[in-house]
């Protein structure tokens, strides 16, 4: 069983002129077996679909990423649920709240974030959350909604505390780690990684962004994914290869069409 990179941003590195086929050519033989690559704009859905499309083990997902909210933020859930009925379409987002940047209102965020939770429990897609500098606002939106009706849903790149993890867990979310992790400034995080069940963790790379060491400061892809997996099957006590295999079934399992 391989790793799968559920988060990374395929269109981005092709924007950076990467040849995506090379890319995915080297994420195999790391032992990387799929990659979701993350709709950020609902503009440039078609061309994140695509990709997804033109290579077997690569799905996609569809959403507005919270720092685009002013612009193209979601109010009706109904146009991410049409787009969710292409085959290789596997979750809603990412979406969430960044108070860190607010690139966007934060009332556009929410507004937005609300929305995309609506079409993630229509459609039963897992919802792909991005949570910077907002974990109180992101945690009570969650439970708010959560009370309208459960979803599926992983806190991607998680960097929160201990209260925002205990809050996902509680609605039965999971967690994706990516490759801040190995960094040796982030020692308060894997403290908060110990204390998460096996079978509610996910790995990625969020590519091209935040290599993991030994690559840290590089361009990131999702190749690098088995270093992130490595730091946290040490975290977990566990050796690589189980780690993997917790991790591969946990995306089978919220990931559903991807499996």
């Amino acid at each position: 069983m391989g790793l799968v990179d559920s988060h990374c941003h395929l269109d981005y590195l092709q924007r950076e002129g990467l040849d995506l086929g090379a890319v995915l050519d080297r994420a195999r033989a790391a032992g990387v077996e799929k990659v979701v690559t993350i709709g950020t704009k609902l503009t440039e859905a078609a061309a994140v679909i695509a990709i997804a499309e033109r290579f077997p083990g690569v799905y996609a997902t569809v959403g507005v990423h919270p720092h685009e909210a002013g612009e193209e933020g979601v109010r009706d859930p109904a146009v991410l649920v049409e787009l969710a009925r292409h085959p290789k379409v596997v979750g809603i987002g990412e979406t969430g709240l960044d108070y860190f940047y607010e690139h966007s209102p934060r009332e556009a965020q929410q507004a937005s974030f609300r929305a995309h939770i609506a079409a993630a429990r229509e459609t039963r897609l897992p919802l792909v959350v991005h949570a910077r500098d907002a974990d109180d606002d992101t945690v009570q939106i969650l439970r708010d909604e959560f009370k309208n009706g459960a979803y599926p849903a992983v806190i991607h790149c998680f960097t929160a505390g201990p209260d925002l993890a205990a809050a996902a867990l509680e609605m039965g979310f999971c967690i994706s780690l990516a490759g801040i992790v190995t960094f040796k400034n982030a020692e308060a995080l894997r403290q908060t990684v110990a204390s998460v069940p096996l079978d509610r963790l996910l790995v990625e790379t969020d590519s091209p962004y935040l290599a993991p060491v030994p690559h840290r400061g590089r361009q990131n892809e999702p190749a690098y994914v088995p270093h992130t997996a490595a730091k946290l099957a040490e975290i977990k006590g566990v050796t690589v290869a189980e780690l993997t295999a917790a991790t591969t079934a946990n995306f089978n399992r919220l990931f559903w069409k991807a499996a």
